[in-house]
């Protein structure tokens, strides 16, 4: 009999006893099957083929649960492992930042220590005099403040500035000067003058005049803001502008250079101003002094 022959006897058969036929792919030969409410031996028959091809179904849904459960335990570990490649690449970003930004900028901890020098200084911070790169940033704050007069000295070319930089130049509150000559101003024009990134480009022998006309157009006192040795401050693209690298002195360097041009430290402000900075958690990022004007 053939196979397409015994294949209709069997759906045949199927149909008269209300049994249920059909393929099986189960293997790689298709095999036609039926099951019906027979008794003795071939319902034994039929129930044990039926029987024997579901271990092989367990055996491959037990290997489907153990390759979900190593996925799973490596899912677990991943949020460890992103959390790493989180923080070293937020490290490599800031530290890209901060060496595009040319690194600490005490003009910017000018306007960060504001609080703190108002401390110090009192109803000394009404007419104040900023010397540095960027001055238009720290008068346009002092110039927000209430009872507060400010004005501004650029010593390098101003290029690429905005319209309210502009307004102050017109108006001439901030000026361009090169500080290695006499300020423009008449002796204590200002009762608070405040110096950021000037003097660190400076030799000492222009600092020996500079220094000096600091102390002159001041009436209560100057404040020297200087980078610690060992920052990082102008980008080379910038030494155009400068004329030179920073050069960064100690603490003890530019101690030794006030005695000699016949600066006194004044100790009160700096005192009051240490003060505040240690009851606000305050860090300046630069060295601060504070000296006396000329009497």
């Amino acid at each position: 009999m053939g196979l397409v022959d015994r294949h209709l006897k069997w759906a045949h058969l199927a149909q008269s006893k209300h049994c249920w036929a059909g393929f099986s792919k189960a293997n790689t030969h298709a095999a036609f099957r039926f099951v019906c409410g027979l008794t003795g031996k071939s319902s034994r028959h039929t129930t044990n083929r039926i029987m024997s091809r579901r271990p092989s179904r367990r055996l491959a849904d037990g290997g489907n649960i153990s390759f979900i459960s190593s996925l799973h335990s490596k899912t677990s570990s991943s949020p460890l492992l992103s959390l790493g490649l989180v923080v070293v690449g937020s490290f490599l970003v800031i530290g890209y930042l901060y060496s595009g930004s040319g690194g600490v900028s005490c003009t910017v901890e000018v306007q960060r220590a504001l609080p703190f020098l108002k401390k110090a200084y009192g109803d000394s911070m009404r007419k104040v005099l900023h010397v540095g790169p960027e001055t238009c940033s720290v008068v346009s704050k002092l110039l927000k403040e209430d009872d507060t007069e400010a004005w501004g000295v650029e010593p390098y070319d101003l290029d690429d500035v905005d319209g309210n930089c502009k307004s102050l130049v017109r108006k001439g509150i901030v000026r361009v000067a090169d500080i290695k000559f006499p300020l423009p101003y008449r002796p204590k024009s200002f009762s608070l003058v405040i110096v950021s990134d000037a003097l660190d480009y400076l030799s000492p022998r222009y600092l020996n005049k500079s220094l000096p006309e600091l102390a002159r157009v001041s009436a209560e006192g100057f404040v020297v803001f200087s980078g610690y040795p060992g920052q990082h401050r102008a980008k080379v693209a910038e030494l155009s502008k400068f004329g030179r690298p920073a050069k960064l002195r100690s603490s003890s360097w530019w101690i030794r250079f006030f005695v000699q041009t016949s600066l006194e430290e004044n100790e009160a402000a700096t005192k009051k101003f240490e003060q505040a900075a240690t009851k606000r958690s305050y860090k300046p990022a630069c060295q601060v002094f504070h000296l006396k004007s000329y009497r």
